[in-house]
């Protein structure tokens, strides 16, 4: 009794139910019949709220589009997303839901002509967080990311490392509820990655939600309480990282569900 009691108190932050998005070949005058291919087909998943979600999929599978779908930057074809309890086709709701939560996106979109401090701002204040409060969150960020040195710079003279930690700067200075990351971690060197890793652990035991994809899976598993798996457009595995690591290493795990078989790859004939 106390068990079903429990489940159905549990938030679900993030619920999908059938979502489906093509993914269209890029069609011309020499290939003018290419077919079209399913990007997410059917798909189904929920984050519930206090998790931190990881994300997984080969390339190809369709995490960055359903990211998208989640953050309201691309339209389904089909079927509901709910986020923070919202459904996100209304676009007054949508709305809402966009002031409650932290982006990086695949592209990171920061604008080029900025300093580091005066995208900050920007974020912070478009987010209607106090100035005040933008000034410190700045200070504090900018530290951590080990930016301080260069927050006079225009951001198009940043490494792309130094962009992806900006943009992880920027996702968190509104305090969000959730937070969707996109290979948050790509390009970020170690010391950085490790304080990343701390910070986004200490936002979700504050009761915030995390949802990252990535292909490092030493930082899902050492971030991630739950993962999902997509391949083909569809979830092929979804559960807790405590169970899973019972029966063995994410890594397998992933390989085995995904139908890879790296055993069996052709080898280059001159290693050999």
């Amino acid at each position: 009794m106390t068990c079903n009691f429990c489940d159905i108190q549990t938030r679900q932050i993030v619920t999908v139910f059938s979502l489906s998005k093509p993914g269209h070949g890029q069609s011309n005058s020499l290939f003018p019949c290419q077919i079209s291919h399913s990007k997410v087909n059917e798909l189904d998943l929920r984050v519930e709220e206090g998790k931190f979600y990881g994300f997984l999929g080969p390339n190809g599978a369709g995490k960055s589009t359903t990211l998208k779908m989640l953050t309201g930057l691309l339209a389904p074809t089909s079927g509901t997303i709910r986020v923070l309890g919202e459904d996100i086709s209304d676009p007054k709701r949508a709305l809402a839901v966009k002031r409650r939560i932290g982006v990086v996106p695949e592209n990171l979109a920061l604008f080029d002509n900025l300093t580091a401090r005066e995208y900050l701002t920007f974020v912070g204040r478009m987010y209607l967080v106090p100035r005040e409060t933008v000034r410190q969150r700045c200070d504090e960020l900018l530290e951590m990311m080990d930016l301080v040195d260069d927050e006079g710079k225009l951001t198009c003279e940043f490494s792309h490392g130094m962009k992806k930690k900006l943009a992880l700067a920027a996702a968190l200075i509104p305090d969000p509820e959730l937070l969707f990351l996109d290979e948050a971690f790509e390009g970020v060197d170690a010391v950085a990655c490790k304080v990343l890793r701390d910070t986004l652990k200490r936002c979700v035991e504050r009761g915030a939600t995390g949802f990252l994809t990535s292909h490092v899976l030493e930082i899902v598993e050492k971030l991630c309480t739950d993962i999902g798996i997509i391949s083909h457009g569809r979830i092929v595995h979804q559960g807790m990282m405590e169970e899973l690591q019972r029966d063995g290493s994410l890594e397998d795990k992933f390989i085995t569900v995904v139908g890879e078989n790296p055993e069996g790859s052709k080898m280059l004939s001159w290693l050999e």
